[in-house]
C-alpha cells in the first residue's frame, strides 16, 4: 500500500476536524464502519469500475479515520476542563513542577502537573500553567527558585484558556490545547505554599531536571554575553532565552529555523555518535565478527538522537527527525531499502496520530515541507551535478519551495535567506552545535568559549545581511487558492531539468510555474470604496487599539497595552496590519499616556512607516521623543479622507502637558462621520469630561457606534451621556476576567436598556465594522472563525 498517499488522507481528515466550529456527533463512526465493510466486499471484484470505486472509498475511509480519531482525541482532551464556577476562586493543589520554569523581571512561569486537589468539591485539569509574581500586584515576597521535578503545595487562582482573537494572529487557545494545558493562573500568597519534596521520584521529569541543570551551567559561564541565549537554545531548546534583537536578525535572514532543534541538529548528533561507534567497533575484531559495525553504529546514533531530542523538549521538528531515523535504522538493521516517500508517510502518520493538533502548528508545515523538498531534490528531479552545485540547488529549492507557505503563515519572507543559510548552516552544523553539545558534558565547559567566539563572528555577518535594504519581503495574507496555485507552480518549476539552473533546461514549459506564482502577489485584499469606513476594534485585552481605513488612508487609534516583556503592538497590531496589506499608516493617534492605550505604540512605530502622530502626551513621553514631527491633540482639528470626516472633540486645552494631571480626562476624543453612519471614540474619559462635551458639543455626540468610555468603568457612561450619544452599537473593550471588573454590570445594563446592540472584545474577539452602502455591518472574529476549542462560556450563560 502506498503509505504516503494514505498518510496524507489521514492528515487531511485531522485538518478537516481542526476547522470545525463544534465537534461532530460520534455516531458518524457507525457510517464510517459501514463504508469500511462495503470496501471490504468490493475488494472481491476485479473489474475496472470496482477497483476504481474501491480505491476512492479506501482513500475516503482513511480520511474519515483521521477525522474521527482527531474528534475522539479532542473530546477526551476537552473533557479535562476547569469548571466555570471555579474560575477566579482560591484552590489548594499538590503537584509537580513539570517543565523548566521561565523567569523574567516580574514572575516565574511554569507548567504544573496536578496530583491532588485539596479544596473540597473543586475540579482542576491535570495540567495547568502558573505564574508566580513578585511585587505588590500579586505577592509581597519574591517567588522562590523552582526546579523541575519538585513537588509543591500551592494556593492558586485559575481561569480557563482564553486568548486574544484577531485576524492574522496566532490562536493562543489552540496552542494551549495542543500542549494539553487546560487552565492558566497564578499562585496566591499563603502560608500553605511549600515545597513538599525536592524530587518527586518520577523519572519522566528527569530530562527536564537535566535540561534545567545544563541551562543553569551555561547561564553561569556565559552570564555577560548577549549571545548566551542562542547557545542555551541550541543545547536544551529554550528559545525564550534568545533576546528579541537576535530573533529579529534570524527572522530577517531566514535563519530562525536553526534555532529550533530540528532534523539538522538531530541528524548531526546521531551521525557523529554513529561514526565514533563505527570506528571503535571495527577496531575490535571479535565484535566485528559477531555483528557488522554499521548496525551498532546506527543503534548508538539512534539512542543519541533520542537523548538529544528529549533534552531539547521533543518538539515537532525533533519528533519528525527522530522518527525518520528510527524507520531508516529499522530498515537497515533488517537489510531492507526504504524509499524516502515511505519514511515520510510513516512519520506523518505517527506524528498526527500522537498529536492531531500538530497540523495547526506552523512548525509542522515548515518541518515536513522542508524534508519533502529535500527528498524531492535528492530524487534527481532537478538534474545531477557536483556536491557544491547540489548544495546550492537544495538551498534554492527549499527557499523557493517554502516561499508560499511562509507568506501564508507569517506574511513575510527573507530575501537574503539563501545567502544567509549558505553561510550559517555549515558554521552551525560543523562548529557551533557540536561545541555547544560538548560543553553540556561536565568538565568541557571551555568549549563554550570557542562556540561563543565562532557564533559572534556569524552573528556579525547575519546582522549585516539583516540590515541590508532588500533583506525581507512583507505583504498581505494571500488567499488560500493563490497559495495552492503557488505551490503547484513551484513544483512545476522544479520538474526534472538539465544540468543548468535555468528554467529552460529539461522539462518543457517549466516557465508556466512562474505564471502560477503571480496570483500570490497580485491578488490584493478588498478595501473600502470612496465614502466608506472600515473600522476594526482589535482584541488587545485590557486596552484599546482601533484601525480605521478609508479608500486610500489608514489610521491607528491607540496601540493597546504592554505585556511585561512584550506588547500588543508587536504581538497583535503589526501582524494584523501586515496581514491586511496595510504597509504604512497615515496617522497614529495616542489618546492619552496610560499604558493600556500607548503600550504598543513604540513597536508599531518601529515596524510600520507612520506619516503623522496626534497625541495627548506629556513633553517627556518616549513616544513624543521617538516621533519628532507630532501634533498635540486639541479640539477643532479636523480633516477629510476619501469622503469620510474626522474631527477631534476633546481636549480643548493641552492640560496633558503639565507634570501632574488626570490622563483619562485629557483623552483625545475622536468623531468619525460617513454618509453611512458615524462612530465616537472617547478613550478613557470620565463623567466630568462627558458633562463638558454635553455642554460644548452636544450636537456632535450622537453616533451609530460608540466605543464605550473607559472600558465600561462605573466612573464613565453617565445616563445623560449615554442618552445623548444613543448608539445603535455599544462596544466594550476589556480583558477576559480583568481585575477591574470591566465592564461594570450597571453600565452594561444602561446601554442595554437604551436598546443598543452590545459587543465585547473579551467575548467576541476583534469587532469588524463596515460603514458601507445600507448602513453598518458588524462582524466579530470569534463568530467568523469559531473553532470547537473556543470557550463557550457566554453561550452557556444565556
Amino acid at each position: 500500500m502506498p503509505i504516503l498517499k494514505y498518510s496524507l488522507a489521514f492528515v487531511l481528515g485531522a485538518i478537516l476536524l481542526q476547522q470545525q466550529p463544534q465537534l461532530p456527533d460520534m455516531s458518524l463512526a457507525a457510517g464510517w464502519a459501514l463504508t469500511a465493510l462495503l470496501v471490504l466486499r468490493l475488494r472481491r471484484y476485479r473489474s475496472g469500475a470496482a477497483l476504481l470505486a474501491n480505491g476512492f472509498l479506501l482513500y475516503g475511509i482513511v480520511l474519515g479515520a483521521g477525522f474521527l480519531w482527531a474528534a475522539f482525541c479532542a473530546q477526551t482532551r476537552l473533557a479535562d476542563a476547569l469548571p466555570h464556577a471555579w474560575e477566579g476562586r482560591d484552590i489548594s493543589l499538590v503537584g509537580v513542577v513539570a517543565r523548566m520554569p521561565q523567569r523574567d523581571r516580574q514572575k516565574i512561569r511554569f507548567r504544573f502537573d496536578v496530583e491532588q486537589v485539596l479544596t473540597p468539591d473543586a475540579t482542576v485539569p491535570g495540567r495547568i500553567v502558573l505564574s508566580w509574581y513578585q511585587g505588590r500586584q500579586k505577592t509581597v515576597h519574591a517567588p522562590p527558585d523552582l526546579r523541575a521535578g519538585e513537588r509543591w503545595q500551592l494556593l492558586v487562582r485559575l481561569k480557563r484558556p482564553h486568548g486574544n482573537a484577531n485576524p492574522h494572529v496566532a490562536d493562543y487557545e489552540a496552542k494551549l490545547l495542543e500542549r494539553r494545558v487546560r487552565a492558566v493562573g497564578y499562585v496566591r500568597p499563603a502560608p500553605s505554599n511549600q515545597r513538599l519534596e525536592d524530587w518527586c521520584g518520577n523519572l519522566r521529569y528527569g530530562f527536564e531536571r537535566m535540561r534545567e541543570h545544563v541551562r543553569a551551567r551555561f547561564t553561569h559561564y556565559l552570564a555577560d554575553s548577549p549571545d548566551a541565549g542562542v547557545l542555551i537554545a541550541l543545547a536544551v531548546g529554550d528559545q525564550r532565552a534568545i533576546p528579541a534583537v537576535h530573533w529579529q536578525t534570524f527572522t530577517r535572514t531566514g535563519t530562525n529555523h536553526l534555532m529550533a532543534i530540528s532534523g539538522l541538529h538531530i541528524t548531526l548528533v546521531s551521525g557523529l555518535i554513529a561514526m565514533a561507534v563505527y570506528g571503535l567497533w571495527r577496531r575490535i575484531a571479535w565484535l566485528s565478527l559477531r555483528l557488522p559495525a554499521r548496525k551498532p553504529a546506527m543503534l548508538a546514533g539512534l539512542i543519541a538522537a533520542l537523548a538529544y531530542a528529549l533534552l531539547a523538549g521533543f518538539a515537532i521538528p525533533a519528533q519528525r527527525a527522530f522518527l525518520m531515523l528510527l524507520i531508516v535504522v529499522a530498515a537497515c538493521w533488517h537489510d531492507r531499502r526504504v524509499a524516502m516517500s515511505a519514511v515520510l508517510g510513516w512519520v506523518l502518520l505517527v506524528v498526527v496520530t500522537g498529536d492531531p493538533w500538530a497540523v495547526i502548528a506552523p512548525g509542522f508545515w515548515l518541518s515536513f515541507g522542508a524534508i519533502a523538498l529535500i527528498g524531492y531534490a535528492l530524487s534527481g528531479r532537478i538534474g545531477q551535478s557536483g556536491k557544491a552545485a547540489g548544495w546550492v540547488r537544495i538551498q534554492w529549492m527549499i527557499t523557493l519551495g517554502l516561499f508560499p507557505l511562509l507568506l501564508s503563515l507569517f506574511q513575510q519572507v527573507s530575501l537574503v535567506s539563501p545567502i544567509a543559510n549558505a553561510l550559517a548552516i555549515p558554521v552551525m552544523t560543523f562548529a557551533v552545535v557540536p561545541l555547544t553539545l560538548l560543553a553540556a558534558v561536565p568538565g568541557l565547559e571551555f568549549c563554550l568559549s570557542i562556540a561563543l567566539f565562532i557564533l559572534q563572528g556569524l552573528m556579525t555577518g547575519l546582522q549585516w545581511l539583516a540590515e541590508s535594504p532588500p533583506a525581507i519581503w512583507q505583504q498581505h495574507d494571500p488567499p488560500a487558492w493563490t497559495v495552492a496555485a503557488a505551490v503547484a507552480g513551484v513544483l512545476w518549476l522544479m520538474l526534472p531539468g538539465g544540468p543548468g539552473l535555468g528554467i529552460r533546461a529539461g522539462f518543457p514549459a517549466r516557465w508556466l510555474g512562474l505564471l502560477m506564482l503571480l496570483p500570490l502577489f497580485l491578488v490584493f485584499p478588498a478595501r473600502p470604496v470612496e465614502g466608506e469606513l472600515w473600522l476594526d476594534v482589535l482584541d488587545v485585552g485590557q486596552g484599546l487599539a482601533v484601525v480605521a481605513r478609508t479608500r486610500h488612508h489608514a489610521m491607528l487609534y491607540d496601540a493597546g497595552p504592554s505585556y511585561g516583556d512584550s506588547d500588543s503592538g508587536k504581538r497583535i497590531i503589526v501582524p494584523y496590519l501586515r496581514g491586511e496589506g496595510i504597509r504604512a499608516l497615515d496617522l497614529m493617534i495616542i489618546s492619552h499616556a496610560d499604558s493600556d492605550h500607548s503600550g504598543g505604540a513604540l513597536s508599531v512605530l518601529q515596524s510600520v512607516p507612520t506619516a503623522a502622530l496626534l497625541a495627548s502626551l506629556g513633553q517627556d513621553h518616549p513616544i513624543r521623543q521617538k516621533f519628532a514631527d507630532h501634533r498635540n491633540c486639541l479640539a477643532g482639528i479636523a480633516w477629510v479622507w476619501d469622503g469620510v470626516h474626522f474631527e477631534v472633540l476633546h481636549p480643548r486645552q493641552p492640560s496633558y502637558l503639565a507634570q501632574r494631571h488626570n490622563t483619562n480626562e485629557s483623552s483625545c476624543v475622536l468623531k468619525i462621520t460617513t454618509r453611512h453612519g458615524s462612530v465616537l471614540l472617547p478613550a478613557d474619559i470620565g463623567q466630568p469630561t462627558e458633562s463638558e462635551l454635553l455642554r460644548q458639543v452636544p450636537d456632535r455626540l450622537p453616533a451609530t457606534v460608540l466605543i464605550v468610555p473607559h472600558h465600561g468603568s462605573k466612573s464613565s457612561s453617565s445616563q445623560a451621556f449615554v442618552h445623548e450619544v444613543n448608539p445603535a452599537y455599544a462596544i466594550f473593550t476589556a480583558g477576559y476576567r480583568n481585575p477591574f471588573g470591566h465592564p461594570r454590570a450597571e453600565v452594561v445594563n444602561r446601554y442595554r436598556a437604551l436598546g443598543s446592540t452590545l459587543r465585547r472584545s473579551d467575548q467576541d474577539g476583534a469587532i469588524l465594522l463596515r460603514f458601507a452602502q445600507g448602513g453598518v455591518e458588524v462582524n466579530t472574529w470569534r463568530a467568523l472563525k469559531r473553532r470547537y476549542w473556543h470557550d463557550r462560556l457566554f453561550e452557556e450563560a444565556q
